[in-house]
């Protein structure tokens, strides 16, 4: 892959910012390529998603629908979206996770200021985005036994899975209705910090709507940055009192941490056997721990029950290693 990608250098000039120098940044894990460009000491950022791989359209659907609402999404300056390029306002290079490593003593309002910005999108109305449905959460859990099961060497009963985790999440959809704006991937390294003191989101463009849940246990379950038990709890009540959540709100927190776990547990295991990223294999012990909490609520039940009967013990217990 060249440093540039084509039509890189049309693209900036007709967004006014010819001449600009432009510095690639580390990529993440799809198609897309970001830069940074500096001129007259302005910076922007710079972002390829090169159709048919990529198709920033949503990305920059999703960006002006949470500026219109008072969200903290960078501003557009200028895009081609048929070409895959996007020019956008520069938040800056600090994300919360490296700042929470500098400054660990800030952890406590860092996060809570990140859970009373979900509580602000929540108290919006949701946009015009599909729903997260039955269909798609089965499909992100059927990743797990798609990729994850195979690479550790078992065969189990896939339809029992899907059984299992339609009983434990039917219970959840009249609950999600008429639903919140759900970011799907709110986490410490998706978080910026920009000087200017507020919280930047990037990283939404796969918006659905759907429980308000759903981006709390992302943040709280994050699966690059350890997040003490004592801090999950301490933000998740936060959240509920801030929203008057009811009774069920936290057995519904679980299901989605487990449905979400199950789903990141084999999105990393592809991305090492197909794709040949191997270093996500490191993250899958604590996304593992994190969804075997989540399976021991009782609302987890069936889902829980499979486990026992399809995933041995002791390859839980070295669920990182089994990736063959």
């Amino acid at each position: 892959m060249s440093e540039f990608p084509d039509g890189l250098e049309p693209f900036i000039e007709h967004a006014g910012w010819g001449g600009a120098t432009v510095v690639p940044l580390p990529g993440d894990a799809s198609f897309r390529r970001y830069f940074r460009i500096h001129r007259h000491g302005e910076t922007a950022m710079l972002m390829h998603a090169p159709p048919p791989e990529e198709d920033p359209r949503p990305f920059l659907y999703v960006a002006r629908w949470l500026d219109e609402h008072g969200m903290r999404a960078p501003r557009i300056i200028a895009e081609r979206a048929q070409e895959g390029w996007v020019l956008t306002e520069d938040f800056g290079e600090q994300r919360m996770r490296e700042w929470l490593d500098e400054y660990p003593e800030q952890e406590q309002s860092i996060y809570a200021a990140a859970v009373d910005s979900l509580v602000e999108l929540h108290r919006k109305p949701p946009g015009s985005f599909e729903p997260y449905d039955m269909a798609t959460y089965q499909r992100e859990a059927g990743l797990l036994t798609e990729w994850y099961c195979p690479a550790a060497g078992l065969s189990v009963d896939e339809e029992a899975y899907a059984a299992a985790w339609r009983s434990v999440l039917e219970p959840l959809l009249a609950r999600q209705r008429p639903g919140v704006t759900v970011l799907r991937d709110y986490h410490a390294e998706n978080i910026m910090l920009p000087p200017d003191g507020t919280q930047g989101l990037i990283d939404f463009q796969d918006a659905l709507i759907g429980h308000r849940a759903y981006d709390l246990v992302s943040l709280l379950q994050d699966a690059r940055r350890e997040v003490s038990l004592e801090l999950e709890r301490a933000m998740l009540d936060r959240y509920c009192e801030a929203v008057g959540a009811d009774s069920e709100f936290e057995a519904d927190y679980a299901r989605l941490g487990a449905q979400r776990n199950a789903k990141i547990v084999g999105i990393f295991t592809r991305l090492a056997k197909r794709d040949g990223k191997p270093r996500y294999l490191e993250l899958i012990p604590r996304v593992w721990a994190a969804m075997e909490r989540d399976l021991r609520h009782p609302a987890l039940g069936p889902v829980a029950r499979w486990f026992d009967s399809n995933i041995p013990q002791d390859l839980r217990d070295r669920c990182g290693e089994t990736v063959s």
